[in-house]
């Protein structure tokens, strides 16, 4: 039962980090989520950059079950 358990709350803290990742880098690609002093088009390609790896990210793991 411990077991399970382990594998449910890693699932669901693996799920938590992807949904917070996709967030933060949509908000950054909407302009919605600035960084201060920072060029907001760099802001956008730092945004895309985490989306994108974000999802490589979610598909690796897919395929390595």
């Amino acid at each position: 039962m411990a077991k399970q358990n382990s594998t449910v709350l890693s699932f669901l803290a693996w799920f938590v980090g992807v949904m917070v990742s996709l967030a933060v880098g949509f908000g950054m690609t909407g302009k919605t989520l600035v960084i201060p002093y920072i060029p907001e088009v760099v802001t956008i390609i730092v945004g895309w950059i985490v989306v994108i790896t974000t999802l490589v990210g979610v598909v690796m793991a897919i395929l390595r079950k």
